[in-house]
């Protein structure tokens, strides 16, 4: 619990810098998938940061005063006959003890109890237009204040972005969020190395996406972290492949990008390999250039460089490598200067991981700009968390020799920064070729 009440310090400090306000959070609804069913509750990454609080239907208001500050939960009631239904309910009567609020108000009461929270209050802070049902809530709290001016109450005259606020953040872990990176790290590789084990041609995707989630759940991860890309053949070169249906042929290349949740906190590896244990010599050779990218950004990783140079360093030698064998004409420099290597290699190396497969925080940085008033991209910093991965994806083309049709390659890992480097949290698969093959074989 210290550490949500430390994060909510955080936060105050960062309105209280800004003159004070009231910031509110709601947690995410519950969507109902079909007839009766809902899909499985998952909370707003944000909220549950600050609070804790898994249930749903829920609210956080953190009001921001000269000389005061109050957090007020808004939850479910107890109710015996829902739970027995649902399950268990924490309470309003609980809830302060439990997660450190000063107080915990029925959920329905949220519309009545937000307009007094914001009188005479200078600003609000919420996520701007990241929900259309809560800027209409914003809009009658801030109208039910603002008809009270005949009694010189005074209404929010500032909107300030609550997403960019706790984005800033949850950019950089503290220790307990490591370990749970770092455990849910070790689960997704033996996920992995799993799935190298058991593939052969002949097995359908669907059946080695199953060895995954096997291996998240013997391993206490409750799901996945987002949709498993299980990618063999062409299918490679599709980047957000998500039907998993094929058979998988001898001789094609398997891509899998998965990644499982650990309390809250998502591990997100791609692995590459072919399904009958043995790489091809063309397969060989694009993943060579692939591995050696994911090296050169892996090696520039250190606090003070900026977030684009290991994008550039991964860039140079993709572009380099297809030079080599023949996909794009040179010189390097006028390959790079063109984006002609982006027919092959068309996304970044990495984003942010977090709470968030795609976590938040800016990537650029929020207090320089250049002389076009431009801000630089960030400079990374020890805690920061994110992924390194470099691929080449050749689809099928005239101008293309036949022997690298439809090879897609991705290799992917999450990385911390450290004070004078970076440490893994991925590093229990294999992503050496050789190492890859001696896998599978055993």
């Amino acid at each position: 619990m210290q550490a949500l009440v430390d994060r909510r310090a955080r936060l105050v400090a960062a309105m209280r810098a800004r003159g004070g306000g009231v910031a509110v959070l709601c947690t995410s609804p519950e969507v109902e998938r079909n007839g009766n069913s809902t899909y499985p509750y998952r909370w707003d990454s944000s909220f549950y940061y600050l609070t804790g609080f898994a249930e749903p239907e829920a609210a956080l208001a953190i009001v921001v005063g000269p000389e005061h500050t109050e957090t007020v939960l808004f939850c479910r009631e107890k109710d015996e006959e829902r739970e027995i239904w649902d399950g268990f309910r924490v309470g309003t009567a609980a809830a302060p003890e439990r997660f450190g609020v000063d107080r915990a108000l029925p959920i329905g009461a949220l519309d009545e109890e937000l307009p007094r929270l914001l009188q005479d209050a200078p600003a609000i802070y919420y996520a701007l237009g990241a929900s259309e049902k809560l800027d209409e809530r914003v809009r009658l709290w801030l109208a039910a204040v603002r008809a009270q001016v005949r009694a010189l109450v005074g209404a929010p005259k500032q909107a300030f972005d609550l997403a960019a606020l706790v984005g800033e953040m949850r950019l950089v872990k503290d220790e307990h969020e490591l370990r749970i990176l770092r455990r849910g790290g070790q689960i997704n590789a033996s996920a992995h190395a799993r799935a190298m084990r058991v593939t052969r041609p002949g097995m359908h995707e669907y059946e080695v996406e199953a060895e995954l989630l096997h291996e998240y759940t013997r391993c206490g991860s409750p799901s996945p972290a987002y949709g498993s890309i299980v990618a063999g053949g062409a299918n490679a070169c599709v980047l957000h492949y998500r039907d998993n249906r094929d058979v998988l042929r001898d001789g094609d290349l398997l891509l899998i990008d998965a990644g499982c949740e650990l309390d809250g906190y998502a591990s997100d590896i791609t692995r590459t390999f072919p399904v009958n244990g043995r790489f091809s010599a063309p397969q060989r050779e694009l993943y060579a250039i692939v591995l050696a990218a994911q090296r050169a950004a892996l090696d520039a990783v250190r606090p003070g460089v900026r977030f684009l140079d290991l994008h550039e360093a991964a860039v140079r030698v993709i572009a380099a490598g297809l030079i080599e064998v023949g996909l794009i004409p040179g010189p390097l420099d006028e390959a790079i200067r063109t984006g002609s290597y982006r027919r092959f290699f068309m996304h970044r190396t990495g984003h942010w991981l977090g709470m968030d497969v795609h976590d938040c925080g800016s990537y650029r940085e929020p207090d320089e700009a250049d002389t076009n008033g431009v801000a630089p991209s960030r400079v990374l910093r020890a805690g920061m968390v994110f992924t390194v991965e470099p691929g080449i994806y050749v689809r099928a083309a005239d101008d293309i020799p036949q022997r690298f049709h439809n090879i897609g390659i991705r290799i992917e890992d999450d990385v911390v920064v450290t004070e004078t480097g970076c440490e893994m949290l991925t590093g229990g698969v294999p992503s050496d070729p050789d190492e890859i093959e001696a896998l599978m074989r055993g």
